[in-house]
């Protein structure tokens, strides 16, 4: 394999450049030319391809976003859409891809070696963690620490006025944001979507005589939360305990930008570098991933359909903090 091909594409995360810079530096160890393919997918459609020397990654490892832009494709949905993609790959030369994202970046990266044979390999990228088949995905750490910061300010001002703060975090359709922040933040209660009727969970903690008084309390929730969204639980809980005052705080895509961490510059180097020894191996169809700070390795369809759980262990952690 002389020349691959790199982009990032659905959601931006915190370390996406340092997965780039590490890809590039790889393959230039490994004598491979190294294309980036600009906005995802749709650029690969568009033809949006630059030529990455090492460079030209220089001085991004720090950098939050990516340089290589991101966006959801609904032209590469269709078939003629994924011709032009190949088209263009044809025309550059590129035998094989690192892509950097999550579900919606694999499922289409599976797609395209299906139809056309281009093969490519995964690296997750997103700050959600819900992709099965590693610890942690490139960008959670970062997103984690900006939630925190965020908690510990709103701490400030809740302890200030005697408040309830209902604070949402990420986490569509997974409650690591929440659950990992919740309990470094110290909050007295936490609503994820993976736990059924944890608001009658937190009613009954509320209620329980022998709690801790508090004049106080963070309460964190995860936007994926089965049982409505932030506003709508802060209102039942409202009705409830009518006698707390009570706010609500959207931490919303803040937690998407900055600096990454030093964990998720790590990561996102440590993968970036794997994916292209994968590739130049002759493997495909699989994302890389890290497991006990080893590598690991899952297909596409295993890291698409198996379901990531959150920690036992730490959720049970959560709630005896919390007693």
């Amino acid at each position: 394999m002389k020349k691959i091909g790199v982009f990032t594409s659905g959601g931006d995360a915190p370390g996406m450049n340092a997965c780039i810079r590490a890809v590039v530096r790889s393959a230039a160890y490994h004598q491979v030319e190294v294309v980036g393919i600009k906005r995802g997918y749709q650029g690969m459609i568009d033809d949006e391809f630059m030529p990455l020397q090492k460079s030209d990654v220089a001085n991004i490892i720090q950098h939050g976003g990516t340089m290589l832009k991101t966006a959801r494709s609904k032209d590469f949905m269709t078939f003629e859409g994924r011709q032009k993609a190949y088209n263009n790959i044809v025309k550059h030369g590129i035998e094989g891809l690192v892509c950097i994202g999550g579900n919606g970046t694999y499922t289409g990266a599976g797609l395209f070696y299906q139809e056309f044979g281009i093969p490519s390999i995964g690296a997750p990228g997103t700050i959600d963690n819900d992709l099965y088949g590693t610890d942690f995905t490139i960008g959670f750490d970062t997103a984690v620490n900006t939630a925190l910061d965020a908690i510990d300010k709103i701490r400030d001002t809740a302890d200030a006025h005697n408040r309830v703060f209902f604070i949402e975090v990420m986490g569509r359709d997974s409650g690591f944001i929440a659950l990992n922040s919740g309990i470094s933040g110290g909050a007295e209660g936490i609503l994820l979507p993976e736990v059924m009727n944890d608001f009658e969970t937190l009613k009954l903690h509320f209620s329980n005589d022998q709690r801790r008084a508090k004049e106080f309390s963070i309460i964190i929730v995860a936007e994926g939360e089965t049982e409505g969204n932030t506003y709508q639980l802060a209102e039942k809980f409202k009705e409830n305990f009518p006698e707390c005052d009570l706010r609500v705080t959207v931490l919303g895509h803040v937690q998407r930008g900055g600096r990454p961490t030093a964990n998720d510059r790590i990561l996102a180097s440590f993968l970036g570098n794997a994916a292209v020894e994968q590739l130049i191996a002759g493997k495909t169809n699989l994302c890389v991933g890290m497991v006990n700070h080893k590598l690991a390795l899952v297909t596409y369809k295993e890291a698409i359909e198996s379901k990531k759980t959150i920690d036992a262990s730490l959720w049970h952690l959560s709630q005896v903090l919390s007693y």
